[in-house]
């Protein structure tokens, strides 16, 4: 089986990377934290990004910020140390289109080929291989990788041109707010009505007010149950923010998205490194500010 590559075995990398060495795939890690679970799932630890990059022609990355994903692409021991003709490079992580665009050149330079991905879902969602996973570049690298992409997500998208995925992802972590909005303040109106919180929710979830986040979170919110954390809301925060630059160059009215940023700015901080779910709290509060 072809070696992979996979550096920022995080909350959503190490999940992808279990899948992979579950379907077969031989899986050359790296994180700047502990690969301790990584190793125990049957993966091999790498030294550096250009450690994994020498020994795989294809490279997945889950940088959680800009500076992070600079410093894998571009940095002393990055991957561009070891980039070589022919491999291919996916970026999951969620930055800004220009931020990624930036590095198709660089790669191009070298032969290789770096593809806009993006992956919808939960950290237990992924791990179900329920995760969606979005592909914008290159329709030849794109096909290319499908294979490997199967070895850990049962649906894989090609949507068109880079950056086409981070689009597409910030549409749909719109609504993955929204969503989480909408079932906490549903929740915290529901369980003050005196029904039975698991009637409530089994009504709710199967009639035409549900939605995969209440289907998720609402048992979470009834029984208040908010670590671990599957998603953070400060990170959700982020998308609205870059997605309201997009709808404004897009010339798209943003009022409900305004509303929605607004919630999720003081809703936070309470939120703290717990699960979006709580912002539960936010809305049984009449006198939050």
């Amino acid at each position: 089986m072809q070696k992979i590559g996979f550096i920022g075995v995080g909350k959503i990398g190490l999940p992808i990377c279990v899948n992979l060495i579950k379907s077969g795939f031989p899986v050359i890690g790296y994180r700047r934290s502990s690969l301790a679970e990584f190793q125990k799932a049957g993966g091999t630890a790498a030294r550096s990004a250009a450690d994994v990059g020498a020994q795989t022609d294809v490279v997945f990355t889950c940088m959680p910020d800009d500076a992070a994903l600079d410093d894998v692409v571009r940095g002393l021991e990055g991957l561009l140390k070891s980039t070589r003709a022919g491999q291919i490079v996916v970026e999951f992580g969620s930055h800004p289109v220009p931020v990624k665009q930036q590095y198709v050149a660089l790669f191009a330079e070298k032969g290789a080929t770096f593809l806009d991905g993006e992956v919808s879902g939960t950290p237990g969602m992924v791990a179900q291989r329920k995760g969606v996973i979005y592909l914008g570049g290159p329709a030849a690298a794109v096909k290319q990788i499908e294979p490997i992409v199967s070895g850990f997500a049962d649906l894989c998208l090609h949507l068109g041109d880079f950056g086409a995925a981070t689009k597409v992802k910030l549409v749909n972590n719109f609504l993955v707010a929204l969503h989480i909005a909408g079932t906490a303040q549903a929740m915290a109106l529901g369980l003050k009505t005196g029904v039975d919180k698991d009637l409530l929710i089994k009504a709710v979830a199967t009639g035409s007010g549900g939605s995969t986040q209440f289907g998720i979170r609402a048992p979470w919110m009834a029984e208040r149950r908010f670590t671990p954390q599957q998603g953070s809301a400060g990170g959700l925060a982020h998308y609205l923010d870059i997605a309201k630059d997009m709808a404004e160059d897009a010339g798209v009215a943003t009022d409900l998205l305004d509303c929605l940023i607004d919630v999720f700015a003081r809703a936070v901080p309470n939120i703290g490194e717990r699960d979006v779910a709580a912002m539960l709290e936010f809305f049984e509060s009449k006198n939050h500010k």
